[in-house]
């Protein structure tokens, strides 16, 4: 069997064009599930907000608001620390 330069130049070009597909395929399935990612933090951001606004609520029947202020402000230094300690724990 004889290739000729022709046969290579279109195989080449063929193999580029599948594998341009596959890079536009993977990149649009990499962008949304980026997007559900910021999506969800989002979401957990205001999860977290709505949780700490609760607890000083309910602290403020027992306290008064600068010391259930210090409290909550004490919790959310917690969980960030917690949070980065998980995240550093993950990334080893």
């Amino acid at each position: 069997m004889k290739t000729t330069i022709s046969d290579l130049v279109i195989a080449f070009f063929d193999l580029v064009e599948a594998e341009g597909r596959t890079l536009r395929h993977m990149t649009i399935r990499v962008g949304i599930g980026l997007s559900c990612v910021i999506i969800a933090m989002l979401i957990g951001i205001a999860a977290v907000a709505f949780f700490l606004w609760a607890v000083y609520q309910l602290i403020l029947i027992w306290l008064s608001p600068p010391v259930a202020a210090l409290l909550m402000s004490l919790l959310a230094l917690t969980l960030a620390l917690a949070t980065l300690g998980v995240a550093k724990w993950l990334t080893r």
